[in-house]
């Protein structure tokens, strides 16, 4: 089976606001074996939107909207679907029921407008809005699968997971199983190579690899009829890839390498600090982004000046002057000294040049110097980038994370 997204908003046309449910749903078609021929943005505008979909409906099997479901004049996606497939519009009382709890739960009144949020294609299959007010819905007809979502992501995405997919899943065929090896400190064509000869020889489970900022990943994904058999084919491929890739792999079906780390500190009941100079506390954003790091993470210092290095975390001014503070001398006094003036069994510490500006000759923009002190000792990294300074700073915060699982795990 093959899909076509659509979605709809000026806004999106406009650049306002960036397609991320596009993305969302992709990869939630990838997983469940239909493929994406076509994506198409279209504005508010019912005429080009009733070309657009007429034209999906000959040559997709499933169509997939985004937006235009609120309760504006301009939000005509379900009333032009409605159309185009020859549906009535019905009004669908507990959807309305609905949307007057939510304006009544948070003390507002309801407009009138907002019942055109219940009105929906007559027969349809009603996707519950946990998330919102708009409703989603699927339908059948003329041979062709049409589904429905609000625009809004904080909406789209849960409704895509929760809703949609589990629809989807019954005519699939069968069912679709995928595992995801993450790798981090190996480029997508290198992965590639290691895993070529085997991607040509796989056909049931398959491996893809893709690529991500910073990191890879290779996804691993079988067909069965029920998912204990699809995981029974997945399970020695897993194995295989895994051993391919080696060390470079930090986890399978994880989030990232941020919860990783955050779970091996957790269960070796270590705790952490960090000390970091060009990132500007990126690194700390990101392990407090995971939930629960309070359990081993204590604190970071955003030593940006020198005069912070050596007041805060005891960076020497004679290494300051011989070596500078782009070095790894200074990564490692920063990485001890923010352990212990926080009290930490484990002290990262970081210091380059983000770029653009600032390089020299002998030290370019991209440099950097990462060191992780545990135990005692150092272990120190020297990495150097030419993709940008949002690119050094990420691929700087990632390493750190990743030197601390090679070092401690």
């Amino acid at each position: 089976m093959n899909a076509e997204l659509i979605a709809v908003g000026t806004e999106i046309l406009l650049g306002d606001i960036v397609n991320t449910d596009a993305q969302v749903i992709s990869q939630g078609l990838s997983e469940l074996g239909i493929n994406v021929f076509y994506q198409t943005v279209v504005g508010d505008n019912p005429d080009r939107l009733r070309h657009v979909v007429e034209t999906a409906r000959d040559r997709a099997d499933i169509i997939i909207t985004t937006g235009g479901l609120g309760p504006t004049l301009d939000d005509l996606t379900k009333e032009t679907l409605a159309e185009v497939f020859g549906r009535k519009m019905a009004l669908h009382e507990p959807s309305l029921e609905r949307i007057k709890g939510f304006f009544a739960n948070i003390g507002r009144e309801m407009t009138k407008n907002n019942e055109k949020q219940a009105w929906l294609p007559e027969g349809c299959t009603v996707f519950v809005n946990e998330w919102g007010t708009a409703p989603g819905c699927a339908f059948e007809a003329y041979g062709k699968h049409v589904l429905m979502l609000p625009g809004p992501p904080r909406e789209c995405n849960p409704m895509w997971k929760e809703c949609a997919m589990p629809y989807l899943y019954k005519l699939a065929g069968g069912c679709i199983v995928s595992r995801n090896i993450r790798v981090f400190g190996l480029g997508e064509s290198a992965m590639e190579d290691r895993l070529h000869d085997m991607m040509e020889r796989m056909q049931n489970p398959t491996i893809a690899p893709y690529a991500k900022v910073s990191e890879c990943f290779a996804r691993v994904t079988a067909k069965a009829d029920t998912p204990a058999e699809a995981e029974k084919l997945l399970a020695p491929v897993v194995e295989e890839v895994c051993a391919l890739l080696g060390e470079d792999v930090y986890g399978v079906d994880v989030d990232s390498l941020e919860q990783v780390v955050g779970d091996g500190l957790r269960a070796r009941g270590l705790t952490l600090a960090v000390a970091e100079s060009c990132t500007g506390g990126l690194l700390s954003k990101r392990i407090t982004d995971v939930p629960g790091c309070s359990d081993y993470y204590l604190g970071g210092v955003c030593s940006y000046a020198n005069e912070v290095k050596r007041k805060v975390l005891g960076v020497r001014q004679d290494t300051l002057d011989a070596v500078g503070a782009v070095s790894p001398e200074v990564a490692e006094q920063m990485a001890q000294g923010v352990a212990k003036a926080l009290g930490a069994d484990v002290g990262v510490g970081i210091t380059g040049i983000a770029g653009p500006g600032g390089g020299t000759e002998e030290k370019p923009a991209g440099l950097v110097y990462i060191s992780v002190y545990a135990d005692g000792q150092h272990f120190t990294k020297k990495m150097q980038s030419s993709l940008g300074r949002d690119r050094v700073r990420n691929q700087a915060a990632s390493t750190a994370l990743d030197m601390i699982r090679r070092r401690l795990f």
